[in-house]
């Protein structure tokens, strides 16, 4: 899966779950062997994106994984607050 389809798998999770969706930002650090993908949102939705103890952040992170197994090289996800 490349960098662009990554990201809109992304914002396509995130989307419903957030009041402010055109706050979400996705940014991408690529290095030798892994890429993070810094997930931004509005402060009010921080909470949203991670959940009760994490959980929602998690199976996110979850998904993302997976989706980047055909990838050489390792995926990250950062949730910014």
């Amino acid at each position: 899966m490349n960098d662009q389809k990554m990201k809109e798998l992304i914002e396509t999770i995130v989307r419903p779950l957030v009041d402010y969706p055109d706050n979400i930002k996705i940014t991408e650090h690529e290095l030798e062997r892994h890429i993070t993908f810094k997930l931004t949102v509005h402060k009010e939705d921080i909470g949203k994106v991670i959940g009760k103890q994490g959980r929602i952040a998690k199976a996110i992170r979850t998904v993302v994984y997976a989706a980047g197994t055909s990838s050489s090289k390792r995926i990250q996800l950062e949730i910014n607050d």
